[in-house]
């Protein structure tokens, strides 16, 4: 399993120089460096994006679910949200139900009963590496939504960091939306 490009010497059958061993020690500890920083940055990322929605969502009026006060996503009271709520849906080809955990779930001001949710979830990306490889999670995600609850259920991102127009037309062409974080404000367009 080692990696070849790294360990040049192992091609060869010899022994690596001081300025090969160098290098590869380099980039070994470099990723990781990286396996161990990038869980922590991401949980921060999306600790700071959460309490920027709730923030947002407060300041206009609406109410924090208490957290013991486990309230299932289509039971929530107009004017609330919630963090980290699981949104069963129906696994394609079974009679089996899975739970999708969701970022943050509002319930508008304005809703009636029988309506659903708008479901957030917080993205961020420090390159555009990472999202291309996982912009497909959100479509599979999206797909299950629709196919459990109709065209009815909104599912959003809240985007912070490198998300190009690949990623963006990929989200796109899959019915999902997005807010910049730097535009927040935007949420108001989803009847928030």
């Amino acid at each position: 399993m080692a990696d070849r490009d790294v360990f040049v010497w192992l091609d060869r059958g010899d022994e690596p120089s001081e300025q090969e061993l160098y290098r590869a020690a380099t980039i070994v500890a470099d990723r990781l460096c990286g396996a161990v920083a990038n869980p922590i940055i991401r949980n921060a990322q999306e600790k700071r994006q959460l309490t920027a929605i709730g923030n947002w969502l407060t300041t206009r009026g609406y109410e924090k679910q208490p957290a013991d006060e486990r309230t299932k996503y289509d039971k929530m009271r107009p004017g609330t949200y919630s963090y980290r709520l699981n949104v069963p849906v129906e696994q394609e080809g079974t009679a089996r139900t899975v739970n999708i955990p969701v970022d943050t779930v509002v319930m508008p001001r304005g809703a009636k009963a029988g309506d659903l949710p708008l479901l957030i979830e917080a993205k961020s990306a420090g390159d555009f590496t990472n999202v291309n490889k996982r912009r497909k999670e959100e479509a599979a995600k999206m797909n299950q939504l629709r196919r459990t609850y109709g065209d009815n259920m909104r599912y959003i991102m809240f985007l912070c960091g490198y998300f190009d127009s690949s990623y963006l037309g990929y989200e796109a062409a899959e019915s999902i939306d997005w807010v910049w974080e730097h535009r927040i404000d935007d949420f108001s367009e989803f009847g928030l």
